[in-house]
């Protein structure tokens, strides 16, 4: 039976992601996160790690999806790129690209050590995963808080930019 749920819950992940990915609705891609993002909660339950899936559901499903719909209010996407920034945009693009599929490759590759360590059960622990997380990867924790700020951050200067428009 878990078996059969986490190829369910593989599945609706994978699909949702494609959706997010196929479709050109703001609004959509949302809904599409939170799907995904629920799915991975279920996912990380299947693990018996019932706290990070707690928090898997109610941090992304919940209010970084809300915070990514705020965003979607404040920035008129309409209006597009102009077609004098079209290039500077792709290069940029694929700049990113390039830096995400180096760090997929690497944490791909810490994956695969991490599956080959024998399981134990404090995973879901959370306790452990507090002392693991404020220890070990206190630096990766600090870094993305930073980059979310910065992001919330940007879009606001990116709004008011057009505003003024």
């Amino acid at each position: 039976m878990a078996q059969f749920l986490f190829f369910l819950l593989a599945l609706i992940c994978v699909i949702s992601i494609l959706g997010f990915i196929l479709s050109k609705n703001q609004i959509y891609n949302a809904l599409c996160l939170v799907v995904a993002f629920t799915a991975m909660g279920g996912l990380f339950s299947l693990l018996d790690a019932p706290f990070v899936a707690v928090v898997q559901i109610i941090i992304y499903a919940g209010a970084i999806v809300v915070l990514f719909l705020f965003v979607i209010m404040m920035i008129d996407v309409r209006k597009g790129i102009p077609p004098e920034k079209n290039r500077w945009t792709l290069y940029l693009s694929v700049g990113i690209s390039l830096v995400l599929a180096a760090e997929f490759a690497f944490s791909l590759s810490k994956a695969i050590c991490f599956l080959k360590t024998p399981a134990t059960k404090e995973i879901g622990n959370p306790t452990a995963l507090g002392h693991i997380l404020f220890t070990k990867y206190i630096y990766p924790f600090e870094i993305t808080s930073v980059l979310i700020v910065t992001a919330i951050v940007g879009a606001i200067v990116l709004a008011k930019k057009r505003e003024e428009e």
